[in-house]
């Protein structure tokens, strides 16, 4: 049984790939491309990529001895050249054009480049807060993201809804002591009865001035 859910909050942060824009064909190529330059699988590279920064990935899957900054430079250079398939995900740019300015950020494990080309490519605007991938020390599931963008909007993290699509992102959230909404079809452990939207055509906002009301359209919790 689904039913709507109504919550408040005082800012509303984003995470970027799988949640406000889909760049999985993209996604793919690249880290398909990756594998068969190491011999390695593909398909378990993705499975773990997903929420991630480039770098962390990549040292996670090349051999020791490998030069990683050199490989992780070489896919990011890949991934900002190549915009073709990127689109929103639905109801995104409905969803951000209701929201005030300075009062919701994007989170992303994306370089900052990265980021503007894929939201402009999707043709959503990015805020005045994104925090990316140079800006923490750890990225996803470490909190710092999650904490960093909050206190750039003047809220505490505890004040904010995350919006997420990946295990990573999920933790994340969560760890921040913010709220969590899955965004997709992610399963998850973590991801257990947290409220669920198949996309953000499902999300609608609107502000009384001191906070934003949201409504999950016919809501699930998610289930591993």
């Amino acid at each position: 049984m689904t039913e709507d859910v109504l919550l408040t909050a005082e800012a509303l942060l984003f995470d970027m790939d799988g949640t406000l824009v889909d760049s999985t064909t993209v996604v793919e190529r690249t880290w398909h491309r990756f594998a068969r330059r190491h011999g390695l699988d593909g398909a378990e590279i993705l499975a773990d990529a997903h929420g991630r920064r480039t770098g962390e990935t990549v040292a996670r899957h090349l051999p020791t001895g490998s030069d990683v900054a050199a490989e992780t430079a070489r896919l990011v250079a890949e991934e900002v050249a190549d915009v073709d398939g990127i689109v929103q995900i639905p109801g995104a740019a409905e969803l951000l054009a209701n929201l005030p300015a300075g009062r919701w950020a994007v989170v992303t494990s994306a370089g900052r480049e990265l980021a503007r080309r894929r939201m402009a490519a999707a043709g959503l605007r990015l805020p005045d807060v994104v925090v990316s991938a140079e800006d923490v020390r750890q990225g996803k599931p470490d909190p710092e993201g999650y904490s960093l963008a909050a206190r750039h909007l003047g809220v505490p993290p505890e004040a904010a809804i995350v919006f997420e699509d990946a295990e990573a992102g999920l933790l994340s959230a969560l760890a921040s002591g913010a709220r969590a909404v899955v965004v997709g079809a992610h399963g998850g452990r973590v991801a257990a009865d947290l409220p669920r939207v198949a996309d953000l055509d499902a999300v609608t906002a609107s502000s009384d001035g001191e906070r934003l009301r949201v409504r999950l359209a016919e809501t699930r919790t998610a289930r591993p």
